[in-house]
């Protein structure tokens, strides 16, 4: 049958127009689509690895009460793949709240008292209570009133000794706080990884006292330890720029920075491997949140020093509080290698935003080798 011109180009112009729907449309949902198709949960690289999680300021979430479910929600994701990525331990670096002790807050900066804040960190840690040990450091935010007026803090309430019964199976030393009350705010835990690494993990308050660096000191030269992989958690260590902090403006007298903390504990000792932090952050600005510098101590091993934080993003100082961020780090059956990967629950929830729950630049996907 012959197709009059007239009906060919009727019909050309028809199927132009569909054409031009569908291009459209998939060039709309597309990239949705894509990552939906692209998007990998969490998993080991070998079945025989294990994992620490280190989870980065909370203060943001939980001085609003609206972001606070976001932080139960990645505390419930670890719940959930303590199994799957074979996690023994969960490294929280500081500035559990955004105030320590304000009752009227002005719902700008936050509207939570305090009350609330301490509440809800302590309840976000729930999830996991009794199902894998968990150290939380404590920063600026979490002494004095807004920020470090002093060194007294809500944290024993809200986080007692008997709170994870995991915590208290690998407890072995405390120090006194500045109130001379034995807290978690200065403490070592002990664990063997499946491995057969003795590690051992010390908690160190908010620019420790000096009285702290010289406990803490004590424990990496014990005849004890010296055989232990050390690993430091402190608040306030390390920059964006990579470099050591050297000092900052709080009202307190007694104290040791990064630089100090450095120079006075971490070079001088052939055991300590590891130093992670928080503190550092910029609004939506990734970069300005993470850093990582190795160096070497007195023993001829790498010290590897990481810096780990998201407040500021997400919105910013009054944004939804971090986007969820979290870090995996993985270690490998070399008993050597541990790879770092950075991950957002948050994002990973919902298929419309998977294609957002990896960052996936060099400050945030690496590796390195523990001596």
């Amino acid at each position: 049958m012959k197709v009059k011109s007239k009906d060919f180009f009727s019909i050309a112009y028809k199927w132009r127009k569909t054409i031009v729907v569908f291009v459209s449309f998939f060039l709309l949902l597309g990239p949705t689509v894509m990552g939906q198709e692209n998007y990998e949960a969490p998993k080991l690289s070998s079945e025989d690895s294990w994992s620490i999680i280190v989870l980065p300021d909370l203060q943001t979430y939980v001085k609003f009460g609206r972001n606070q479910p976001i932080l139960e929600l990645m505390t419930a994701w670890i719940s959930e793949n303590i199994d799957n990525l074979n996690i023994k331990m969960v490294l929280c670096v500081g500035d559990l709240v955004e105030h320590n002790e304000m009752i009227n807050p002005d719902g700008k900066v936050g509207n939570q008292p305090s009350k609330l804040q301490w509440e809800s960190a302590s309840r976000a840690f729930e999830r996991i209570d009794g199902r894998v040990p968990y150290i939380t450091a404590l920063g600026n935010h979490d002494y004095g009133y807004k920020s470090i007026e002093n060194r007294k803090s809500n944290f024993n309430h809200y986080f007692p000794v008997d709170k994870n019964f995991q915590n208290m199976k690998i407890l072995r030393d405390v120090a006194l706080n500045a109130e001379d009350i034995p807290t978690l705010e200065n403490a070592s835990f002990e664990i063997t990884s499946p491995h057969g690494r003795k590690m051992l993990f010390i908690n160190m308050e908010f620019a420790p006292r000096d009285t702290i660096v010289s406990w803490a000191k004590t424990l990496v030269d014990s005849e004890k330890y010296k055989d232990h992989t050390v690993v430091i958690l402190t608040h306030s260590y390390l920059n964006a720029n990579n470099e050591h902090i050297v000092k900052e403006n709080y009202p307190v007298e007694d104290y040791n920075y990064g630089k100090a903390i450095f120079d006075k504990l971490v070079k001088p000792s052939s055991n300590i491997q590891l130093v992670v932090s928080g503190h550092v952050a910029k609004p939506d600005d990734p970069r300005a949140h993470v850093g990582f510098r190795t160096d070497t101590n007195a023993g001829g091993r790498k010290v590897h020093q990481m810096l780990f934080n998201a407040q500021a993003l997400g919105g910013g100082w009054m944004g939804n509080g971090g986007d969820g961020w979290l870090r995996i780090l993985e270690f490998m059956p070399d008993n050597q290698t541990v790879k770092v990967k950075t991950f957002s629950p948050f994002f990973a929830i919902s298929p419309t935003t998977q294609q957002f729950a990896w960052r996936r630049e060099a400050y945030d996907e690496f590796s390195f080798e523990i001596d």
